[in-house]
């Protein structure tokens, strides 16, 4: 009897994925201005830096087994760096294969689009029977290898940093989620102050915006109600249908601990009904 269980290949652009894990915690462009502090590994204040934006690549390849079998995992990095030489052992204790990559010039990039995207369509010929490909990155200039992936059958997992990743590239993707919501990783603490700040300042300035969230919430219960030709649907169709409309869709990123806990959180949206096995939703007249 054949196996059904997915198998999965990751493809990590390790560089841009420590980078921006260091300006998520920092500030935006805090890695551009400490490279070479960071090069020279000499002051104290930066190693410090460093070890507060460590990368938890655990976390990143726990998520990606989430999908299936890890059948192949690479990272492509300069892995003579100082910076990325000290995750060696962890991603060799989790059995990825690490692609020596070298900078063309002292800032320039290292080419890890191009090798990366060669590597997945090559291994996705090797390995028909693979079915999902996780792209671990936040450049656009991925976006071509996402919609490559998807044309050749395979399911598209995207994850980024949140505020340097392509919105594009999320679009690409047949689900997107990011680095900081994945299991056992925190959000840096400055973050959490910013966004929290946010909307006290937005009420004192001007009249509040309208929630990207409930929006795409009543388009996919619209698009779902005129498919059916049902008033009520289910639940689980609608939010497959919001996913693949917002791969980057997240009800946990938005602090709720379910799907319906985010439709009741809109009860000018939708309505709920939970008194039978199938728990069905419907859009609210506006």
């Amino acid at each position: 009897m054949p196996d059904s269980t997915p198998r999965v290949a990751v493809y990590l652009d390790f560089d841009n994925i420590v980078m921006s894990w260091y300006d998520r915690v920092h500030g935006r462009n805090a890695y551009s201005r400490d490279r070479q502090r960071i090069t020279e590994r000499t002051d104290p204040e930066v190693s410090q830096r460093l070890a507060a934006a460590t990368v938890d690549v655990g976390a990143i390849i726990d998520y990606a087994a989430s999908f299936g079998t890890l059948v192949l995992t690479r990272a492509y990095a300069d892995w003579s760096s100082p910076v990325n030489a000290e995750y060696r052992s962890q991603l060799v204790a989790r059995a990825v294969d690490l692609v020596q990559l070298f900078p063309a010039a002292a800032y320039a990039k290292n080419g890890a689009d191009i090798r990366l995207a060669v590597d997945a369509v090559e291994d996705m010929f090797r390995l028909p029977d693979l079915t999902h490909v996780v792209i671990v990155a936040g450049d656009s200039d991925y976006v071509p290898l996402a919609q490559r992936c998807k044309r050749l059958a395979r399911f598209v997992v995207g994850v980024g940093v949140a505020g340097s990743t392509a919105k594009s590239l999320a679009a690409a993707c047949d689900q997107f989620d990011s680095y900081d919501s994945l299991p056992g990783v925190s959000a840096p603490e400055g973050a959490k102050k910013t966004d929290a700040a946010a909307p006290s300042r937005a009420k004192r300035t001007r009249k509040a915006e309208p929630d990207p969230s409930a929006e795409l919430l009543a388009r996919a219960l619209r698009l779902e109600q005129e498919r059916t030709d049902e008033d009520w649907v289910h639940l689980s169709a609608v939010k497959n249908l919001l996913k693949r409309m917002d791969p980057s869709f997240s009800e946990k990123a938005l602090g709720h601990r379910s799907f319906s806990d985010f439709v009741k959180a809109h009860p000018s949206v939708a309505d709920l009904d939970e008194s039978t096995n199938i728990v069905r939703v419907r859009l609210l007249p506006t």
